[in-house]
């Protein structure tokens, strides 16, 4: 009887946390991003009961390198869009500690100016080991937020620098953030950061150099962009050359990647970077360009769902301790990764 009494109640309390994120109830909310992130039993029966509910909120990604303002940018932009009366949600990824899997929620203490805002829901998030500037389970949490009804959904990563294209995958809007003086602008051009920018954003204007950062990331849009556009093929972004009749027949309403500058601590130029963000939105409402978008996002969850249970069915199939004895032989050179790995997947 034991059983299929506490089977009900979790049934019970499952529709009951579903109904409180639709409500947005900030408690109930919360602890369904825990479940998520925690990777429980019950998360993936609660995402597929808010699934249908989510598709209305503005995705932002916002990276860039360390010490580019990143966090206090999203703080100056959520309250511009507060401002205009739109609630914000922000997920902020911290780096999490190779060796306690700890992480310290630094993004979150940079975000005290928005405490005590009932339209505000900040979520400090840790990596887990994840690349690409976002934790795993990201995709999932946007969706609880959007599902609650947030408007605007501010994915702030983690701050790595070069390999942080991975947030061009799931968000609608992606802002790379840069700073004078770091040497960013040749960062920027490195392992496609410059190539996922919906809109460049220089940082830290007040400091010396900025014009030069300017003129530099500009050069590089010239080169970057001029006749050419990204797509993304088997998780990958790859870019595709127009031909030059195409090329030449791109008209004005192309969006075009523009470069703003911002201080952010005092707030110069943030409104404009909010306007523009809400023209992008605008643009790829107007153009289709959104439900590509959105396609590609459901590719990628897709994938990420696949190759996760696909790990875990074939790791439940070795004995225990088969993969220990594996890593051992292929560790004292008795054999090789390639051939360990075909061994496994010959037992599938």
């Amino acid at each position: 009887m034991g059983g299929p009494t506490q089977m009900r109640r979790r049934a019970v309390s499952q529709a009951a946390l579903a109904a409180g994120v639709l409500a947005g109830d900030r408690l109930l909310l919360a602890r369904a991003i825990t479940q998520v992130e925690n990777e429980q039993s019950d998360a993936h029966t609660l995402l597929a009961q808010l699934y249908t509910h989510s598709g209305r909120g503005h995705i932002i990604g916002i990276t860039g390198a360390p010490g580019t303002g990143k966090s206090t940018l999203v703080t100056a932009l959520a309250q511009t869009f507060r401002s205009r009366g739109e609630t914000v949600a922000i997920v902020a990824i911290d780096p999490t500690s190779p060796f306690t899997g700890g992480a310290i929620l630094g993004d979150r203490v940079r975000m005290r100016g928005l405490s005590g805002d009932a339209g505000v829901f900040i979520r400090s998030m840790a990596t887990r080991g994840s690349l690409g500037g976002l934790s795993k389970t990201t995709g999932d949490v946007v969706t609880l937020l959007d599902a609650a009804g947030y408007q605007r959904i501010l994915v702030e990563t983690v701050g790595v620098g070069q390999a942080e294209v991975e947030i061009a995958s799931t968000a609608h809007t992606t802002l790379v953030v840069e700073a004078p003086g770091l040497g960013d602008e040749v960062q920027a051009i490195k392992a496609g950061i410059l190539e996922i920018a919906d809109i460049l954003v220089v940082n830290k204007a007040d400091r010396p150099g900025v014009d030069k950062t300017v003129k530099a990331l500009e050069m590089m849009l010239e080169w970057e962009h001029g006749g050419s556009r990204l797509v993304r093929h088997h998780g990958q972004l790859m870019r595709v050359e127009s031909p030059p009749a195409q090329a030449a027949a791109q008209t004005a309403d192309d969006w075009r990647v523009t470069v703003l500058k911002t201080i952010a601590a005092d707030g110069t130029g943030v409104a404009a970077l909010g306007e523009r963000i809400v023209a992008h939105r605008a643009w790829l409402e107007a153009s289709g360009e959104l439900a590509v978008r959105e396609q590609l996002r459901v590719a990628r969850t897709l994938e990420n769902i696949l190759h996760a249970e696909l790990n875990r069915r074939l790791l439940a199939r070795f004995p225990a301790g088969s993969l220990d004895r594996l890593v051992e032989a292929v560790h004292t050179r008795r054999t090789d990764p390639y051939s360990a790995a075909q061994s496994l997947l010959a037992a599938w």
